[in-house]
């Protein structure tokens, strides 16, 4: 698997980790109806989930991960 196919799962599964429970959040326990919840779940996830990105630098090919909680832009290994 490419190192740009692994940031693109990573962006995806960071996503979802932070959707699915916000979704079911506003869904079940806040009895929200329509497309609310799902609009509040997409723009909670779209701020709080991890950015990875992929980058051709010299040394080869890498991974960088951005995230609210964690200072700083981190190499993924």
């Amino acid at each position: 698997m490419s190192k740009k196919t692994k940031a693109f799962l990573y962006n995806l599964a960071g996503f979802i980790a932070f959707f699915v429970p916000t979704w079911f959040i506003g869904a079940n326990l806040l009895k929200m109806e329509d497309f609310w919840p799902k609009i509040i779940a997409f723009a909670v996830s779209l701020f709080l989930s991890p950015k990875f990105q992929f980058l051709k630098t010299a040394e080869g090919d890498k991974i960088f991960m951005k995230w609210l909680f964690v200072k700083g832009i981190k190499e993924v290994k």
